[in-house]
């Protein structure tokens, strides 16, 4: 149960956090506004930021069922592909989450901290990480249906442990 939460930790964390922060440094020290202004597409420019974070996470990712794998025995009874294609998902929706919160703040530690706060600790504490959510109060249950890391661990758990299938 550890591995696969541990996945969507780590997948948050280089995703999000790294994200908003690296995106709201360029825009503190100029260097966004130059890339904006030259003849290339807003569009590919914000591309251009995010590619090297979707690689890294995902390089992250198998890096850790690896580990998983061959360190901890952890099984991955189910596909493969669906597996990582999840994870692909999981960090598009992450990257998009980061994005969003480098283009609301202003400062480098703004985005640190709602980075932490908004996306970091729900993730932890509200996606079953830490504390079950058959646990956890009835109106926290309701809450932690808005929390993407929570649906994601459902998926990897079930996908790597029990050999769940797309269907």
């Amino acid at each position: 149960m550890f591995v696969p939460g541990l996945i969507t930790i780590i997948l948050m964390l280089v995703s999000a956090l790294m994200t908003s922060i690296s995106i709201t440094k360029e825009k503190e020290t100029g260097s966004m506004e130059i890339l904006l202004a030259s003849p290339m597409n807003p569009y590919l420019v914000i591309v251009s930021k995010i590619i090297p974070y979707m690689l890294l996470s995902f390089i992250d990712a198998i890096i850790i069922m690896l580990v998983g794998v061959f360190v901890f025995s952890v099984p991955i009874n189910g596909s493969i592909v669906l597996l990582m294609s999840e994870c692909l998902l999981f960090i598009s929706t992450a990257l998009a989450l980061g994005i969003f919160i480098s283009t609301k703040t202003s400062s480098q530690q703004t985005a640190l901290m709602i980075s932490l706060v908004g996306l970091m600790m729900p993730t932890i504490l509200l996606s079953g990480f830490v504390f079950p959510i058959d646990n956890m109060p009835q109106w926290l249950q309701y809450l932690t249906v808005l929390n993407p890391g929570r649906w994601f661990m459902i998926i990897v758990r079930g996908i790597m442990l029990k050999g769940d299938s797309l269907a």
